[in-house]
């Protein structure tokens, strides 16, 4: 096992929570909350009572199954192509109507968290210019000289500029559901008709391909959502600018832990696909593929070596290793990775096409509005840029139910893979006991398990089965798995 132990990446899990913006809004210390008529394009007073939602980690699942999963085949296509629908599992384990109904209903809450990302960030700006009518007004005219306020209206117009990419990615989610999951959704007639004109308007070389999961017993899976009120914006932007949709499907509301996640999905843009986050980028994922290429270091083999990555987030480290030619399968759970990581592998066609402002959300600890305001780049490097002949592809579920033990042996991944590399990931384990024994079970002899992250785990004081050991454990209980622990690199010994 080569591991390495460090804590170069931010967790985010703070909550800004958020209100609604009214130029020219009067003090009102009684106001805790509005929203945004969009049939009447004015404010309204609707009051929302807040709810506080229990908060699972960026890797839970509601109902505790798996999701089916999209297979994204790199290789003669133009781009990375994922398959455009999802994969079905065999007849003797296809959910019921009602159970595939709840899964679509959850999954298009995840989708519109990205929506309305726009009117809960607008909001939760108000928040502050609701706070400045109530100082006294030598000191409103105090911030006002040194141009806060201002800045406010910076922050807005720099909010609806992430709105914009984030509706992009969820355009058109009808590309993750087949026909009778559409028509279980609520507003599935909505979603039928985008995917028709997006079959329509497909560009000429650019192929989707459907393939089948190689597991037949996958199953589906959902995030945990809850509910948070509307938005008001008094720019002359109409709503749409803010949650886009052609055909304007039915509205759910989502929490602030969910529009949180969204936020957060912003700042994995900065860590895997921006110029910025290359120095983090390369505190982890390069010490990871240093240790793949000392294993393997015969570059005419890489073709034949497969390569699995748990808990792969928007995909770059897959990616990076499918370039330098192995054959690489990233595996995901969270449709706030999966949503955003189809898109960037999938719909950008030039390097930095996208410009996105994801530290606005919070003024707080910060030097100046330079760093608070700066705009991100992505994608650095062109994903389809891979070299003809590509083998890289991407998963969706849950790693313990994907390749964990199965019933009929063809269908089985034990010792199928040359090498397994988790980042960040083995502290998502409810029982890491069992992550392990997974991770061993599907190496090939003389595979090797490449980690790099933190011991923050996940599900630590929660309700949910949750086993707490340190990294001198998690070395002990590997050996009895059946590792050999090759090297291991913390952050004391770098340090020394």
């Amino acid at each position: 096992v080569d591991t390495a132990h460090k804590e170069g990446f931010e967790r985010t899990h703070g909550l800004d929570w958020w209100d609604t913006r009214e130029k020219g809004y009067e003090e009102d210390s009684g106001v805790h909350g509005g929203g945004y008529d969009a049939r009447r394009g004015r404010r309204t007073d609707r009051i929302e009572e807040d709810i506080e939602p229990s908060f699972d980690g960026p890797y839970t699942s509601h109902s505790g199954r798996a999701i089916v999963a999209p297979v994204c085949q790199v290789g003669v296509t133009e781009t990375c192509q994922w398959s455009a629908t999802w994969n079905r599992a065999a007849p003797s384990t296809m959910l019921t109507d009602e159970e595939r109904r709840e899964e679509v209903t959850h999954f298009m809450k995840v989708v519109d968290a990205f929506r309305q990302y726009g009117p809960n960030a607008i909001s939760a700006n108000t928040r502050r210019r609701r706070d400045w009518y109530r100082i006294p007004k030598e000191d409103r005219e105090l911030l006002e000289n040194i141009g806060w306020k201002t800045r406010l209206d910076t922050v807005d117009d720099l909010i609806l500029e992430n709105a914009k990419v984030l509706n992009r990615i969820v355009d058109n989610p009808a590309i993750f559901m087949d026909d009778e999951e559409l028509l279980l959704a609520e507003d599935g007639k909505v979603i039928i008709e985008s995917a028709q004109e997006t079959r329509a308007n497909v560009s000429p070389g650019v192929e989707h391909e459907h393939h089948r999961q190689a597991h037949s017993e996958v199953h589906h899976y959902h995030e945990d959502e809850q509910t948070a009120p509307n938005h008001s914006h008094s720019h002359s932007h109409s709503p749409s600018e803010l949650s886009h949709s052609h055909h304007e499907p039915k509205k759910r509301q989502v929490s602030p832990v969910d529009i949180d996640k969204v936020r957060s999905t912003l700042k994995q843009f900065v860590r895997d696909w921006s110029e910025e986050g290359r120095i983090e980028r390369d505190q982890c994922y390069k010490p990871m593929i240093e240790a793949l290429l000392n294993h393997f270091p015969d570059e005419s083999t890489r073709k034949t070596r497969r390569v699995s990555i748990p808990g792969a987030g928007l995909a770059r480290l897959g990616w990076e290793v499918a370039f330098l030619g192995f054959e690489t399968q990233c595996n995901e759970f969270s449709h706030y990775m999966l949503l955003p990581s189809y898109y960037v592998l999938n719909e950008t066609k030039h390097v930095n096409q996208h410009t996105i402002y994801p530290f606005i959300h919070s003024l707080s600890n910060i030097v100046g509005s330079e760093s608070l305001l700066r705009g991100i780049s992505f994608p650095d490097i062109l994903p389809s840029s891979l070299p003809p002949g590509s083998n890289f592809s991407m998963v969706a579920g849950d790693f313990e139910q994907l390749f964990g033990v199965k019933e009929h042996p063809e269908e089985d991944e034990a010792g199928k893979w040359d090498a397994v590399m988790t980042c960040f990931f083995i502290d998502t384990a409810k029982n890491i006991v069992n992550y392990l024994r997974v991770i061993h079970r599907i190496l090939a002899p003389g595979g090797v398990w490449i980690n790099c992250g933190p011991l923050l785990w996940h599900w630590e004081n929660t309700d949910d089965i949750s086993i707490e050991v340190s990294l001198e454990e998690v070395k002990a209980l590997a050996t009895q798995v059946g590792f050999e622990i090759k090297f291991l690199v913390t952050e004391r010994s770098l340090a020394e």
